[in-house]
């Protein structure tokens, strides 16, 4: 079996419905150009095999997807990758990360566990984005 080019994964407490766990996931992946086009999502057989999931929970991510023009299914073959969400601030992501890694480790050193951080930085993350808003 080749390498998959994404590994999904479920979240039950974060209040998202599981398919749209899938379609942000795909997203990121795009946006962060850990996918590009011509990638092969995983079959849905492989989906629901990995995380125990109704196969229809993954067809309407593939579907969601398609209809936002980033993949296509090909029958029989598989759903591809037709589009890229990837852009020109690609190559200051790997820095940002670094920066990002670092205030990790200094949460968890402040004794944050994960469910904090998380929440910290949302509030965050939205608060900034309000006041950019207002």
């Amino acid at each position: 079996m080749e390498e998959l080019v994404i590994e999904f994964h479920l979240e039950d407490r974060s209040g998202v419905s599981p398919y749209m766990q899938l379609v942000r996931q795909v997203r990121q992946a795009l946006r962060l150009g850990l996918m590009r086009e011509g990638d092969q999502l995983p079959t849905v057989k492989e989906v629901v095999a990995r995380l125990a999931i109704n196969p229809n929970t993954v067809l309407k991510a593939y579907r969601e997807l398609e209809h936002e023009g980033l993949v296509a299914a090909r029958p029989g073959v598989g759903t591809f990758v037709t589009a890229t969400l990837a852009d020109s601030s690609l190559a200051a992501h790997g820095p940002l990360r670094q920066d990002l890694r670092r205030w990790l480790a200094k949460a968890r050193r402040a004794g944050l566990d994960d469910e904090s951080i998380e929440a910290l930085f949302m509030t965050t993350f939205r608060t900034a984005a309000q006041e950019d808003i207002a």
